[in-house]
């Protein structure tokens, strides 16, 4: 690939903070890379990006993001293969899904190649803040809001695009307790479930803080019409092997459309692993607990990738899963998806963006 740093206006950090960072010990979203990309969109326009070191922004109180919720964001990753090659993980699906929240938030479009050009010349900038330890990454957050500072309810005519990265390891260090959660709802259909805006994040807190409260690690949220159907998990898409297998809830308006899981359910297809996705149904998952048809529950997630699933609470009845192990679907699938990040496996699919 062509270097586009150099088309790009790059103003470098004084002093790097990364002999600040313990790569020994990463906790997700501790530490923020030296350097972050700026975009101003007005008059109609995304106008020149520019990399900037990494700090606070000057703003109004009276922005319309703050106000009236027009923020969206994404989540990538990139990592470094075997041969040094830095690559990110699904750039295109990435900016697809990017656009659609866009959309649905009356929130301009931004160009494939605006998009592309500006992640790569952020790589090539803090390539060094890319993680080698297993299980971890730069996790990469674009995100996009409004900044017009007017106080009537209105769609804004302003807004800044912005990438940052920061160093991760796992997201979630140990197997989770989950609860079906049938009171509080995140999306309902027709609404902006499937969009990745921060509204979306807001509103789930209070019935996840009060599932913690419980004990549990995140909830499994369900249909906001009857509570009947599994929807999504609280960070990620949910998925079962359920009789063999892989099932994972049809995707509605309701239910982000994850990269990972799209990516799960190519890879299930040509690891022979059949696939259905479809409503699931609380109850149906309550009866696969206890005759023993439901062997593996997990997440999937750009942020987790895979995260096991241990107890699901239904009705108020911890159901326990088994343990997985190194032959159980969600830790081939994951390992796959590892090799082929790290080029260890053929990218026959062409998912990964390389930086040489």
């Amino acid at each position: 690939m062509t270097a586009l740093s150099s088309s790009i206006r790059v103003q470098r950090i004084a002093k790097s903070k990364i002999n600040e960072v313990d790569f020994d010990h990463l906790e997700f979203g501790k530490y923020i890379s030296d350097h972050m990309l700026v975009v101003n969109y007005d008059h109609g326009k995304w106008h020149e990006p520019e990399i900037v070191p990494f700090g606070d922004i000057a703003m109004s109180p009276a922005i319309l993001s703050i106000h009236y919720g027009q923020s969206i964001f994404e989540g990538m990753k990139a990592y470094k293969s075997l041969n040094g090659t830095i690559t990110i993980f699904r750039v295109r699906k990435h900016w697809e899904r990017m656009n659609r929240s866009l959309d649905r938030m009356c929130m301009p479009p931004i160009s494939e190649e605006l998009f592309t050009n500006s992640l790569h010349a952020l790589m090539e900038v803090d390539r060094e803040w890319i993680p080698t330890s297993e299980g971890s990454s730069l996790y990469i957050r674009p995100v996009v809001f409004a900044t017009e500072s007017r106080l009537g309810v209105k769609i804004s005519d302003q807004y800044k695009f912005i990438i940052m990265t920061s160093p991760v390891g796992p997201y979630y260090s140990k197997p989770l307790k989950v609860k079906v959660e049938e009171t509080y709802v995140r999306a309902a259909e027709g609404g902006a479930g499937f969009a990745k805006c921060a509204g979306n994040y807001g509103v789930s807190f209070y019935p996840t803080h009060q599932a913690r409260l419980q004990g549990f690690d995140q909830v499994l949220w369900t249909d906001a019409k009857e509570h009947k159907y599994i929807d999504e998990a609280g960070t990620m898409n949910v998925m079962f092997v359920l009789n063999g297998k892989l099932v994972t809830p049809k995707l509605t308006t309701a239910i982000l459309e994850g990269v990972t899981r799209d990516s799960i359910l190519t890879l299930a297809k040509e690891m022979n692993m059949p696939v259905e996705e479809r409503k699931v149904g609380v109850d149906e998952l309550a009866e696969a607990c206890d005759n023993g048809k439901l062997t593996e529950a997990f997440g999937a997630g750009t942020a987790a990738v895979v995260a096991p699933i241990a107890t699901i609470n239904i009705h108020g009845k911890d159901h326990h899963l088994p343990t997985p192990t190194d032959t159980s679907f969600q830790q081939r699938v994951k390992q796959k998806l590892n090799n082929i990040r790290l080029g260890i496996e053929s990218d026959v699919h062409g998912w990964n963006y390389s930086i040489k």
